[in-house]
């Protein structure tokens, strides 16, 4: 198991010089990092946080962390994504399935 003291730390300040600038050319702020720590953000499988150690009255997460957070919300793209299904998609389903058994009997 990895633990992030044995891994490169970074204060949350250098870990968002790190992130690519977002939106209009903005800088990533040392917030959005907390938010990811905190909050998480909504991946493929479920909601994925950033690890993160509280050290000394400081936050501290790793340039590996920052590598598991990146790949832990890219979907795998060899095979389909399942997408939910609307309401009105879900009824169409059903009353396909129910034209079926209808057809055969049941």
């Amino acid at each position: 198991m990895n633990t992030l003291t044995n891994e490169q730390l970074l204060s949350l300040s250098q870990a968002a010089k790190r992130i690519p600038a977002g939106r209009n050319q903005r800088p990533t702020h040392v917030s959005t990092l907390m938010r990811w720590i905190l909050a998480g953000v909504k991946g493929p499988n479920g909601k994925v946080r950033l690890e993160a150690i509280r050290f000394g009255g400081r936050w501290l997460t790793s340039v590996e962390a920052l590598e598991r957070f990146a790949a832990a919300q890219t979907p795998s793209f060899a095979e389909k994504p399942q997408l939910p299904r609307t309401p009105a998609a879900r009824q169409r389903a059903i009353e396909r399935a129910d034209a079926r058994l209808q057809k055969i009997g049941i």
